[in-house]
């Protein structure tokens, strides 16, 4: 049998060291993942900033107003 227990820990010992160690992988893991989603906001609203003011005052090019009349006749027919 090979024995890699090289830090000659007992076995309640090392099981302890064995879930501490795959808790902070995991941790760390959560961690790559939360600051990369940041990251991905962060350079959707930096984008946001760089537009002009003009952008932002434009109309929506959805008549909101023509969708409802046309959902109330498609319900009607």
């Amino acid at each position: 049998m090979k024995n890699d227990n090289i830090l000659d820990l007992n076995e309640k010992s090392r099981l302890t060291a064995d879930i501490t160690l795959l808790m902070l992988k995991g941790a760390g893991y959560a961690a790559i993942g939360v600051l990369a989603l940041w990251f991905i906001i962060a350079v959707i609203a930096g984008i946001g900033r760089i537009l002009p003011e003009e952008s932002r005052d434009t109309p929506d090019p959805i008549i909101r107003s023509s969708l409802t009349i046309e959902m109330v006749e498609a319900a009607t027919v």
